[in-house]
This record gives C-alpha cells, structure tokens and sequence, in this order.
C-alpha cells in the first residue's frame, strides 16, 4: 500500500508527489496520457509561451530591427519548423519530470484512475487491461479542459480550441477569437503577429475581464496597434462551419446581429473541472453543482483521506496555484501547518506587453469601501523601456490611504511577468509603498517603474515623470 497516491501528474499533481516523497512518503502517480506534466506542460502554459516567443521575434524582425540598424531581406515564417520548436521544448520538460519522477523514486501507473473505493485506485491502461493500486491517502489533480458553449459545435478543424491553435499547418487569414480572457488574447497575438487578422469578440465590456480594468483598457490599445478589432459587450449566438469559411453572429448590446466570417474561430471561454470518468461516487466524494471537488480549508474533500487541488477545485485556474496547492497537502498530510494567501498569487498573460497582477483590484477595493491612494508610472518615461522600444503600458499601484500598506500592483508592459514577483514579495511581508520607494533599483531597468508607481502613490513624489 502506498501512503499517497495522486491522480494527475500535472504541475499540481507532480509537485504533491514530489513533495511527498521528500517528506518520506511511499508515492505513486497516476497518469491518464502517455506523458507527464499535464495541460501546463502538454498543451497549455510551456507550447504557448514557445509560440509566443517565437511570434515576438519574427514580429520584431518584421517591425523594428530596421529601427535598430539590422537590415532583413526576404523574411518569412516557417510555421512548421516553429511548431517543432515548440514540441522540442514540450519533450524537453516533459522528460524533465519523468526524471524527478525516477530522482525522487515516485511510481508512475499510466492509464485512467478512478475510484474503487476510498482507499483503492483502479487504473485502466490504453489497451484495456487494468490494476487496482491502494493508498492511505489520495490526492485528485485531475485538472481542467477547454470549456464551449452548448451550440458550438468544436470540429477541432475550423472551430478549435486552444489545444488545436497550437498545431496549426497554417497562419489563418482572419481568426476569430470568442472570448476576451487571458487564453484568446495569447494565441491570438501568437498568430497576429503573423499577420492574421484577429477578431476578438467578448461577452463583457473589457478584455481580460478577471483584471484590473485599467489593465484591459492598456492591453485593448496595444492589441490594436497589432490589428486586432474588437467587439466587447457582445453575446456569440451562432457558429456555422461551412468548409473553409466559419461564421459567427453575435449581439450587441443594442440586440442587434453583427455577423463575421473567418477561416478559423478559437473557441476561448475559459475551462471546466475535469472529473470525467474518475468515478467519485465510488469514494464517497461530492462533487459541486458547477463540477468542482468539493474542499475545505485545508483542501479536504469530505472524505477525510482524499485531497483535490488546483484546477479541479475552486479559485484561479493557475498552474503555479496547483503547485502551491500540492506542496501545501503533502505538508499537511505530514502533519505540518503550511499556508497559502490567495490574495497574493499573481495573474500573468503573457501578451507583449505582458500582464502582471496581484492583490485586489481598483474596482474590488472600491467595492469593499476600503480607502486606497493609487501611484501610476508609465513606461513610456522608462529610459530601459526607451531603450527596448517597449514604451507601451504601466505600473499602477494602490496602498492604503492611512496605512500605506501596498493593497494591490497590476503592471502592462516588458517583462511585468518576472517583475510582479518583488510585488508579491512585499506584499507578503506587508511592504509599504513608502517601503519600496525608498530601496535601490539599478538604473537602467523596468523595475524602476515599480519604484516610480510607489512614489507616486507616496505624495506624488514620482521622479522622472
């Protein structure tokens, strides 16, 4: 019998197990697809940002080198060589886990796992066979998958999900993007860059609408200097394949039909909980109305032995808050008391420029009624943002108008998605923006923006602005 056995090997699931083991627990994994690491690593945060970089270089080469004095003749993208690139980077983390697997001596069993009973795990191979495996404890890490939307019919062909834009055999000509979140906005400025045409259409009145609007405002510019159009306050109410052309209708908010056509629509509507065929009836395991495992403080589902983390239970769906989550159950299976702050995991999209967020946003603040003083700082005054050409965005940040106590950072510009980490670490120890303020940040840098957005939110005494 194993002390734990975890069901799902993505950055959740492998973490836990990880930590596990180190903690000296007999651990077994259990994976339902022939490689490890699951949607992050597969199809999900590791290929897209591969796209991503690789789309960003060609568009500088496209659109600034010639600025920068480098002169280019007869570029052109070799979309087939980069998906390869990209699936080489996949194989290489992907291979990267088999080995912490084998390192920290955790048995993998690939097949789908579902319950037999609360403390036993049957996993049914590809080929039919199957082997009942028992743990005292068991952790489901099953994950999340593309969600759609009742009359949309997902070929995977012409109407695709994020999963598929990520294998396409050609740059579409127009692509229509539903949905406005973090997902659509990434693939589509994969593509876009390319010289897709993207259309983004979107039920609510801002892009990226779990952010600080500001944040959508900023993005929704810079996406239009790529191409993008936009149609927010839209309801989808039609998707038709007809071969090479797909239609969408949508509804404004007058009720009126605007009607687009494309090669391609990416469905991108957000994700579901992943439960199929785990049978957790069988464990006694409830499951919640929106398909959520149900889970207490300490991640407990109301079967005192069985766990559930990241995606398939509640809160963001973030690869780095499954990693968060796994480590922290292993912990408290150990008998330790470890902790999370939800407020102070960050959101990251990964556009150019990169979203970066963490606390609460302007709009949540007012909505609490707490008293706030907001400081903002625009790359457009960063000497290292001159520098790059990347002058688009800023940094915003908000801290408690008795206090100082930093309550919030949301930051659109280079590389924010490395820079938001010093915000989550003052946060953490509940930095003042006057705290920030008055630490050296090397010159010249993006992180001086930071710095900048904190003086202004200290008696506007920004600088260089």
């Amino acid at each position: 019998m194993y002390d734990l056995i975890v069901i799902g090997s993505g950055p959740g699931g492998y973490v836990a197990a990880i930590r596990a083991a180190q903690l000296g627990m007999k651990t077994a994994i259990v994976e339902k697809y022939s490689t490890l690491g699951g949607t992050c690593l597969n199809v999900g945060c590791i290929p897209s940002k591969a796209l991503l970089d690789s789309s960003e270089h060609y568009h500088n080469a496209a659109h600034t080198f010639k600025t920068h004095g480098i002169n280019l003749s007869s570029l052109k993208v070799d979309l087939k060589q980069m998906i390869s690139r990209k699936d080489d980077v996949v194989k290489q983390n992907v291979d990267g886990i088999q080995y912490l697997m084998k390192k920290n001596k955790i048995e993998v069993h690939h097949g789908l796992g579902s319950f037999v009973d609360k403390n036993t795990v049957k996993v049914t191979k590809e080929d039919g066979s199957s082997e009942n495996i028992e743990g005292k404890n068991i952790i489901i890490a099953t994950g999340s998958k593309p969600s759609s939307l009742p009359f949309i019919k997902l070929d995977k062909k012409r109407v695709i999900t994020s999963t598929e834009a990520l294998n396409l055999k050609e740059i579409p000509k127009h692509m229509i993007v539903i949905g406005g979140g973090v997902i659509g906005m990434e693939l589509g400025s994969v593509y876009g860059r390319m010289g897709a045409k993207v259309s983004v259409v979107e039920y609510m009145d801002s892009l990226i609408p779990s952010m600080d609007k500001t944040m959508g405002k900023e993005l929704q510019k810079s996406l239009k200097k790529l191409g993008f159009e936009f149609f927010l306050k839209h309801k989808v109410v039609a998707v038709e394949n007809k071969g090479k052309e797909v239609v969408v209708k949508a509804e404004n908010s007058k009720g009126e039909t605007v009607e687009l056509k494309g090669d391609y629509v990416l469905v991108s509507i957000g994700r579901r909980p992943y439960t199929d065929g785990l049978n957790a009836e069988a464990a006694g395991v409830k499951i919640t109305e929106r398909g959520q495992v149900e889970v207490d403080e300490h991640l407990r589902t109301n079967v005192p032995n069985i766990y559930a983390i990241g995606d398939v239970v509640k809160g963001a769906m973030l690869a780095h808050k499954a990693e968060e989550e796994g480590a922290f159950v292993a912990e408290v299976i150990a008998g330790q008391k470890p902790h999370i702050n939800y407020l102070l995991i960050p959101g990251v999209v990964y556009t150019w420029p990169e979203v970066a967020s963490v606390g609460y946003t302007e709009e949540q603040l007012k909505e609490k009624g707490v008293k706030y003083k907001t400081g903002k700082f625009p790359f457009m005054a960063s000497g290292r943002a001159r520098a790059s050409m990347d002058t688009d965005g800023l940094v915003k940040v908000m801290a408690d108008a008795e206090t100082d106590e930093i309550l919030g950072v949301h930051m659109i510009g280079p590389r924010t998605a490395d820079m938001i980490a010093e915000a989550v670490v003052a946060m953490e120890f509940r930095a003042s923006a006057e705290d920030i303020s008055r630490m050296s940040h090397a010159h010249p840098t993006y992180t001086e923006a930071f710095k900048e957005a904190c003086l202004a939110a200290t008696d506007n005494r920004a600088l260089h602005i």
